[in-house]
């Protein structure tokens, strides 16, 4: 689900079924242009009309591909443009229950098999939805979380999934990518952890907390986002950026992360003086140096997102200030990371905020 690509993405990208249909529709618009010269008709107009079709078709087949790649936001004119092309319709002979497992098979309906069904260009169907399993409320409850749960496990459904506005992911898939952190904080609060790593649940199931409250699972505040868990939130934005181990983009350039992650400050997502500190102190640079792509790299003018005062500011008293927490220490140089949290800390330099963040 992580690495879902493209909108049409299931074991495999179905926009080859889509395509399929449209060379039928093409095909069908040249069998009628030869009907009709066969029939005594115009070749001459035959043959404009299926210039016509097939530019038509061209055109609606573009549309819809570039809106399975997902780069872009669909505003409410494109969905309705897919609407339309939904419309158009492409005759099925053979039984489309055939060939299928026992479960998908339970999908579909029991209705008498037609040969003959006009079917639609880009269709929701039911057997594209899956049904969710009972249980997972209760598996939930104990935490507050406050992740709304989609009704069904899956929804598969071709004009759904490309009506997507934003990303690849439909309302269900994005709620099993972020199931991750519940499932995180539903193993790692039910441990008994000795007191020293007893802080391990929050550093590792707060990341994608906001400080205006609008992160989840539980919409903390800042008040409740002790300054451990605020670095883990900058450093998975950065590094998720960064990345160029993910299907469905390309890797960001160092000057681009830098200027998406400013705007997470401004719209109050991350810790501003944190923020400002990853780039004064250079632990952007450093990490970039590191892990990121030579052509990933390129110059970041940093002043233009840290005042002056900032940018004199002593780091290493900048560093007690704010990483002083108790049994804390701060280590200057960034470490290599196997693990995750090990990972997203080495982002921002940080050796040990205390030992439970090395835990």
């Amino acid at each position: 689900m992580v690495d879902k690509a493209t909108k049409l993405e299931t074991i495999y990208n179905r926009i080859h079924e889509i395509r399929t249909r449209f060379e039928i529709l093409l095909r069908d618009a040249d069998i009628e242009r030869l009907n009709k010269v066969l029939a005594g008709g115009d070749a001459e107009a035959a043959q404009t009309a299926f210039d016509d079709r097939k530019n038509e078709l061209v055109e609606d087949f573009a549309f819809v591909a570039n809106s399975n790649i997902g780069a872009e936001f669909m505003v409410k004119e494109d969905i309705e443009r897919l609407s339309e092309i939904a419309e158009n319709t492409w005759q099925r002979h053979f039984d489309d229950r055939l060939g299928l497992a026992h479960d998908e098979l339970g999908r579909y309906a029991t209705d008498a098999v037609s040969f003959l069904v006009q079917e639609k260009l880009l269709d929701d169907k039911p057997h594209h939805l899956l049904e969710r399993q009972e249980g997972i409320h209760q598996m939930y409850e104990e935490f507050g979380f406050l992740v709304n749960i989609p009704e069904h496990m899956h929804n598969f459904g071709e004009l759904t999934n490309l009506s997507i506005e934003r990303g690849t992911l439909s309302e269900e898939e994005r709620f099993i990518v972020n199931q991750h952190i519940m499932q995180t904080i539903a193993m790692l609060e039910r441990l008994p952890f000795p007191k020293h790593l007893q802080r391990v649940p929050e550093y590792a199931g707060t990341h994608h907390e906001a400080l205006n409250g609008k992160g989840y699972p539980r919409g903390l505040t800042m008040d409740s986002l002790s300054v451990p868990a605020r670095i883990m939130a900058v450093a998975d934005i950065f590094e998720a950026l960064t990345a160029s181990d993910r299907p469905y983009k390309k890797p960001k350039t160092l000057s681009e992360s830098v200027r998406i992650l400013s705007f997470f400050k401004k719209d109050g997502h991350i810790d501003p003086d944190l923020f400002d500190l990853f780039l004064s102190s250079g632990i952007y640079k450093r990490y970039a140096d590191e892990f990121l792509n030579p052509s990933q790299i390129d110059e970041v003018d940093i002043s233009a997102y840290v005042d002056a005062w900032s940018l004199k500011l002593d780091i290493s008293g900048a560093r007690k200030r704010f990483f002083r927490t108790e049994n804390s220490s701060v280590i200057g140089p960034a470490f290599h990371a196997r693990t995750a949290c090990y990972h997203r800390c080495a982002a921002l330099g940080v050796g040990q905020l205390d030992s439970s963040v090395q835990g």
